[in-house]
């Protein structure tokens, strides 16, 4: 059994409708997308129906307090105990959060999370803070969680998670992301690296997935997207 899931931070929506980013999505049929730099309100549910995804959740807690900043879910399965956890350092900006809920396919239940943090350095930036404090305690269920980590493979940042027992699709796919981008998709002389992710824990494994190459932006970070393979059981 495998899902098929997708993360993009969609620059709250400056360039794009909920309604056009769902038309974009609609071709992969999707069971999971985290969304974050996202408006509040209806936005999240208004791509839903596009695309036939009915369980969406919204966290409320807005990236660096900026406007329309926040972290987003959008299910095709029921979503249980939706919440979501505040990250604040002494570095970078704050504050940072994760939206997360559980979704369950068949009897595997999978904890989801859709984030945006800052890079800040191995010792006290966001990604220890997750990896260790949240990520890396959850041991009853498969963890999956993507969206904007603002590293690439191999920086300080990214390899907490590795050290957390969580590993990225884009060492399970067949595919260099040497000399390719996720930001800035309107400018590749700006270009930042792959730097949008989605990383899972033991059990778990990415079959397919890959950058989503649009002619025309939607943002300035490309969508990325995931099949993975799930445990038996």
């Amino acid at each position: 059994m495998g899902i098929r899931i997708a993360s993009f931070n969609v620059e709250f929506s400056k360039s794009t409708t909920p309604e056009e980013v769902g038309e974009m999505f609609r071709p992969f049929a999707f069971d999971l997308i985290g969304f974050c730099e996202v408006p509040d309100g209806d936005w999240t549910a208004r791509v839903g129906r596009v695309l036939g995804m009915e369980h969406a959740f919204v966290g409320a807690i807005s990236s660096a307090n900026h406007q329309d900043k926040y972290k987003s879910i959008l299910s095709r399965q029921p979503l249980r105990r939706a919440e979501e956890v505040r990250l604040e350092v002494e570095g970078g900006w704050n504050p940072a959060s994760v939206a997360r809920a559980e979704v369950r396919f068949g009897s595997v239940p999978i904890l989801f999370h859709s984030l945006h943090i800052c890079s800040c350095g191995l010792a006290n930036g966001h990604a220890r803070l997750l990896a260790q404090e949240v990520l890396a305690k959850e041991t009853r269920r498969c963890v999956v969680a993507v969206g904007d980590f603002n590293s690439r493979l191999g920086d300080e940042d990214m390899n907490t998670f590795a050290a957390a027992g969580l590993r990225s699709a884009w060492l399970d796919l067949p595919l260099d992301t040497t000399g390719l981008y996720t930001y800035s998709a309107f400018d590749p002389q700006i270009n930042s690296g792959v730097i949008d992710h989605i990383v899972y824990s033991a059990g778990l494994k990415a079959t397919d997935g890959g950058i989503i190459e649009l002619a025309e932006p939607l943002s300035d970070h490309k969508p990325i997207w995931a099949e993975l393979a799930l445990p038996v059981g």
